[in-house]
């Protein structure tokens, strides 16, 4: 079992920043994908980015490619996600989710493990 827990969510203005963490459980973590994924109101979860955590390799949605970074630190079994020049259609509740493969996917079923998500709220 991998138990994830995400902090670091809030309200911000447009143009902001934020920084998002997830802490996972595991003693294998390095060998995990890790990814972000958002839900905002009336919309369908959409993935945000991903990060294999052994070599660091990554892949971002193009809706946030040059805003978002997504880094690790696997001596803290931690991801996180960096978010720059927020936007109002930003808004959303951001989960943090796990896959206990070295394998990049964008695809939220082949992620096993789910955090239980942390609200970003983007005003204008």
């Amino acid at each position: 079992q991998v138990q994830l827990v995400e902090s670091g969510g809030g309200l911000v203005q447009a143009g902001g920043s934020l920084r998002l963490s997830c802490v996972a459980s595991g003693r294998t973590f390095s060998h995990y994908t890790m990814g972000w994924f958002r839900q905002g109101p009336g919309k369908e979860r959409e993935f945000v980015a991903a990060i294999r955590c052994i070599d660091g390799r990554t892949e971002y949605a193009d809706s946030v490619k040059g805003r978002f970074t997504i880094s690790r630190d696997n001596a803290k079994n931690t991801v996180y996600l960096q978010m720059n020049s927020l936007k109002p259609e930003d808004t959303a509740v951001y989960c943090c989710a796990a896959r206990t493969a070295p394998v990049v996917t964008t695809r939220a079923y082949e992620y096993g493990y789910w955090g239980q998500g942390t609200q970003v709220t983007v005003s204008s």
